[in-house]
């Protein structure tokens, strides 16, 4: 079995990781770093616990590390698990500057190591229906896709390094990172960006709001996101010559992770027929308004395709170049923002 160690055990180790490592058969969860708290011990007393990062990079006997620390650590600890020996998943945003995350694309190949970004919300049941409607081409030529992801909170939480200013703190790398990974996936790179971002609830050290418009030569990509969406309207619009695909709701795969659901028991995954996406399209020339049947959510898959692309049987879902792309834009959209202009991309590694 594949060894794998949590750099921390804050909300996405013990939310995420954790359980996600647990229930795979291919994968044994041996170590985790806590410095100062006692609830990994408490909720998997059989699991080593540690207080210090140089602990398990001299464990000759961990095959994986899990850098789900801070963004603020990132760059430091992954390249030194890889200069251990280590494959690394680390949390999104992957790195806090393109340069950062261009030396551990480098260091990784060098070492002939696996480096990953876990970019769960490519396995959200929202997500996946979005992608098999474009695929499907149900709306025809697409020409415009809105995406929000929005919450309520309308103060700043306390204690927390994501509403402090500082290097990879902000809405933007939190949220943003999901949605830009998403629109990639879905479309590719764009022609230019524009974006605004704006610190709303009184107090904000960082930034809690973003708009980005992505251009391509066909199509306008907008991502939206604010804490301050009391009443949230669709999650997803796509709108296409053919017709239009909306869908609300959010994937339910991490409210079940917070109240111990085992991920992969039956109807894993599986969203409310109240929240399926609706299509008003036209289909071989005859007219349809429905709803869409959802995907089934699957975050467990991301640690399928890491344990066959460790035993090398394919390709990483999500390779340390596409976490880069995702900080380039992010990199770029501050640029936007503070220039006021819309900017050209162009991204090498």
């Amino acid at each position: 079995m594949i060894q794998v160690a949590l750099a921390s055990y804050g909300m996405s180790g013990k939310v995420f990781h954790a359980p996600l490592i647990a229930a795979h058969p291919s994968f044994q969860l041996s170590t985790i770093l806590e410095r100062h708290r006692n609830d990994a011990v408490e909720d998997y007393p059989e699991v080593a616990t540690v207080r210090q990062y140089d602990d398990l990079l001299q464990d000759e006997q961990i095959d994986l590390i899990v850098v789900n620390t801070p963004n603020a650590y990132h760059f430091d600890m992954t390249k030194a698990a890889l200069q251990a020996g280590k494959h690394v998943v680390v949390e999104k945003p992957f790195t806090n500057t393109l340069d950062e995350a261009k030396e551990l694309i480098a260091l990784a190949k060098q070492q002939n190591l696996l480096l990953t970004v876990f970019q769960n919300r490519r396995l959200d049941s929202d997500f996946l229906t979005v992608q098999k409607v474009l695929e499907q081409q149900l709306c025809g030529r697409v020409v415009e896709y809105e995406a929000h992801y929005d919450r309520y909170r309308n103060y700043i939480q306390p204690d927390t390094w994501k509403e402090e200013s500082g290097p990879g703190s902000g809405i933007l790398y939190n949220l943003g990172s999901h949605m830009i990974d998403q629109a990639l996936v879905l479309f590719g790179m764009p022609q230019s960006l524009f974006a605004k971002l704006s610190t709303q609830r009184a107090g904000g050290k960082a930034p809690d709001a973003y708009h980005l418009i992505l251009s391509y030569p066909d199509k306008q990509i907008t991502l939206k996101s604010s804490y301050l969406v009391r009443d949230e309207g669709p999650r997803y619009k796509i709108l296409g010559d053919l017709g239009t695909f909306t869908k609300y709701g959010l994937d339910r795969q991490e409210d079940d992770l917070k109240v111990g659901k085992i991920p992969g028991e039956d109807n894993w995954g599986s969203e409310s027929e109240a929240i399926w996406g609706t299509l008003d399209t036209e289909i071989n020339g005859l007219a349809f308004r429905g709803k869409i049947a959802s995907e089934a959510g699957n975050y467990l898959a991301y640690y399928d395709n890491l344990a066959q692309a460790i035993e090398s049987k394919a390709q990483l879902l999500v390779p340390a170049e596409e976490g880069a792309q995702v900080i380039h834009l992010i990199d770029l959209a501050y640029e936007s923002h503070e220039s006021g202009r819309e900017l050209a991309v162009n991204f090498e590694l």
